[in-house]
């Protein structure tokens, strides 16, 4: 046993030190600069202990920004769950195109964030795009919509841009899931006189939630540290309402030229996700080995 033990480390070690020097030594290098007044890179810093980390958690606008990206992680997590799990079901049906279907919802996904961004960006235009006129044909709204004018219209359509560029790639790893479903079960319920609603209800969502909540895990980390979309069509506004903690996290450094103090703010984040992504993944084996 022991021998087996020193063998599998052996194997494991040249993947692990790789992992240590790519993750491992960027962070402790960001643990180092958050201990440190760094404005400029490559100028002399003192040493300043703890403050940036008292200063940054007595921060109103750390905990703002925190705020936001909860929210934002939770708003992504259900509707991209909803959209996907929508699909999937649709895509696991028996139907005449339904390859080219499986092929072509991926689109989405692959499709460059600079591209999305100025699709979304033209569609969602008050003076020139294609969604105000129609929601104001279907009678929907009496004026034209400014999505990205106020705080609260801005973040939900974030929300919904974000979802919709990365819902095809959750829905195939749920179609995944479903396909190991096997049919037997389905076809049991069936001559038991079980209707579509129940056969999801017993069979599709027990099966399929250990992967849901492998992809609540991933989809909640990927989330947390979307910049890009955010970024390009925002900038955090307006007036703050889409400052999640990834854009605090660069104006600080960029543009308050801060950097010291960004780096105090990017540890406690990553310390964050390592609560949650720890507390998780002992909720997922304590559910696999009930």
């Amino acid at each position: 046993m022991q021998q087996t033990r020193i063998l599998a480390l052996a194997l494991v070690a040249p993947a692990l030190i790789f992992l240590a020097a790519i993750l491992g030594w960027p962070l402790v290098q960001a643990v180092i600069l958050s201990l440190q007044d760094v404005r400029v890179i490559g100028a002399p810093a003192a040493f300043l202990g703890l403050d940036n980390y008292l200063r940054v958690l007595t921060s109103g606008a750390f905990w703002n920004s925190t705020g936001l990206s909860v929210a934002w992680v939770v708003g992504n997590a259900v509707l991209q769950t909803v959209l996907a799990l929508a699909v999937a079901l649709v895509l696991n049906e028996k139907f005449a195109g339904v390859r080219i279907a499986r092929s072509w919802i991926i689109l989405t996904w692959i499709v460059p964030t600079v591209v999305v961004v100025i699709i979304w960006r033209w569609l969602l235009s008050t003076s020139g795009g294609m969604i105000n006129p129609l929601l104001i044909q279907a009678g929907l709204v009496d004026r034209p919509i400014g999505f990205f004018s106020t705080p609260w219209t801005a973040f939900a359509t974030l929300i919904f841009i974000n979802s919709w560029r990365w819902f095809p790639f959750i829905a195939l790893m749920m179609l995944a899931g479903l396909n190991r479903i096997p049919d037997d079960l389905y076809e049991a319920a069936r001559i038991d006189g079980a209707n579509s609603w129940q056969r999801f209800r017993r069979i599709t969502w027990p099966l399929l939630a250990p992967t849901l909540a492998v992809l609540a895990v991933i989809g909640t980390l990927l989330s947390f540290n979307v910049f890009d979309i955010i970024w390009l069509l925002t900038s955090g506004g307006p007036a703050g309402g889409t400052r999640t903690l990834p854009v605090l996290i660069y104006e600080t450094a960029f543009k308050g030229y801060r950097l010291s103090e960004a780096a105090t703010m990017s540890v406690l984040a990553t310390l964050m996700l390592m609560a949650f992504a720890i507390l998780a993944t002992r909720t997922l084996d304590r559910s696999d080995r009930q």
